[in-house]
């Protein structure tokens, strides 16, 4: 099945592919000169995550930005996780000398048990392999586990760096700062070592960075430092609906990312960031069956206050698409054809850019199939 268009203009409104909703998609043009494909975790639909395979297939397949997930060691090292429990992405779980590690911790509010990059060196941590975080969905991914180590922040950066210089092409770089106020909390200063990374090497002094953070208070407080750092860089804001930002929930607030999406308070956001990074679900809400519903405003609302909007995550399997896109095959099979859809369908909203487990899928998107 291969949707035009029109086809997904109209699965949109709900007038046709299954939905129940009408609705009008309101154009709204953007504010980038194009927008911007960014590799989520890298190619992580085809390779394991943040890893340098994984990064490197995303710069092969088009990728104008790479994301690498921050978090620190024991020693203070930022090495590229999405969480601090890596449980799921590394085979500590297998390793005996490290079985007495395992221990529950609440983070931003969540209780959870496993293994911390808090409890390990970064020798230690370098001993690890990393694994697919999603098998029985990518099990096509499993074939690489334990080929890769874990990156560091800074072997990361001199990676993009020779992959830009051998391509002849710029690549930008997305780096989250996961987790701030817990890592605070824990004696570490995530922020500082990542000023120090980037001020310390040349590609982040001149290359297209953009930091991102679900926490306010780190990005009010680097905003001027990493500007000083590389002028052209920027800062985005993520959103998740109704929770709280963790600096906020610390210190007894009970502000939302919902909340700090209407316009008067993303006026008061652009004091601090340069984008926000609201789910696509923010975009376009989805019911309990995962049908699409009416599009929201947010992208429109965001241009007015001067925020460019880049949203996460574009997957290309049929169970993370919305009900209208998914095709007839089983709920782990990729559907290129209706991730195509589904990404063009935000881009009509104005958006300036978007996150994608795949980005070759990404570039179809834009650049036409």
């Amino acid at each position: 099945m291969t949707f035009s268009r029109r086809q997904t203009l109209l699965a949109l409104a709900g007038m046709s592919l299954g939905g129940g909703v009408a609705t009008r998609v309101v154009a709204a043009p953007s504010l980038a000169p194009r927008p911007l494909v960014f590799a989520h975790r890298g190619a992580s639909a085809l390779r394991p995550e943040h890893t340098l395979a994984s990064y490197a297939k995303a710069i092969a397949d088009g990728a104008d930005y790479i994301e690498p997930d921050l978090v620190p060691t024991r020693d203070g090292v930022l090495v590229v996780r999405h969480e601090s429990n890596i449980t799921d992405t590394t085979d500590v779980a297998s390793r005996p000398e490290f079985a007495a590690r395992r221990r529950t911790m609440t983070v931003d509010g969540m209780s959870q048990t496993g293994w911390f990059t808090t409890d390990f060196t970064l020798a230690e941590f370098k001993t690890l392999r990393a694994k697919e975080r999603l098998p029985a969905i990518r099990v096509h991914n499993t074939r690489y586990d334990g080929h890769f180590d874990v990156p560091t922040f800074e072997e990361v950066i001199d990676f993009v760096a020779a992959e830009s210089a051998a391509r002849g092409r710029v690549i930008g770089i997305i780096p989250e700062i996961k987790s701030s106020t817990h890592f605070h909390a824990l004696g570490l200063d995530p922020e500082a070592a990542f000023l120090r990374t980037i001020a310390a090497h040349e590609y982040t002094r001149q290359a297209p960075l953009e930091v991102q953070s679900f926490e306010t208070a780190n990005l009010k407080a680097i905003h001027e430092q990493v500007k000083t750092i590389n002028p052209q860089a920027r800062l985005m804001l993520l959103m998740a609906g109704g929770y709280t930002p963790a600096d906020i929930a610390a210190v007894g607030g009970h502000t939302t990312f919902r909340d700090l999406m209407t316009p008067s308070s993303l006026r008061q956001v652009r004091a601090y960031a340069d984008v926000i990074g609201p789910a696509n679900t923010d975009l376009i809400p989805r019911d309990k069956n995962g049908a699409w519903q009416t599009p929201t405003t947010l992208v429109r609302d965001a241009h007015e206050a001067g925020l460019l909007v880049h949203s996460y995550t574009c997957r290309p399997e049929n169970c993370f698409l919305p009900l209208q896109l998914r095709d007839h095959g089983a709920p782990n099979a990729r559907n290129v054809e209706g991730s195509i859809a589904e990404i063009r369908a935000y881009l009509d909203l104005g958006l300036d850019g978007f996150f994608t487990d795949d980005p070759a899928i990404g570039r179809l998107a834009l650049d036409g199939v």
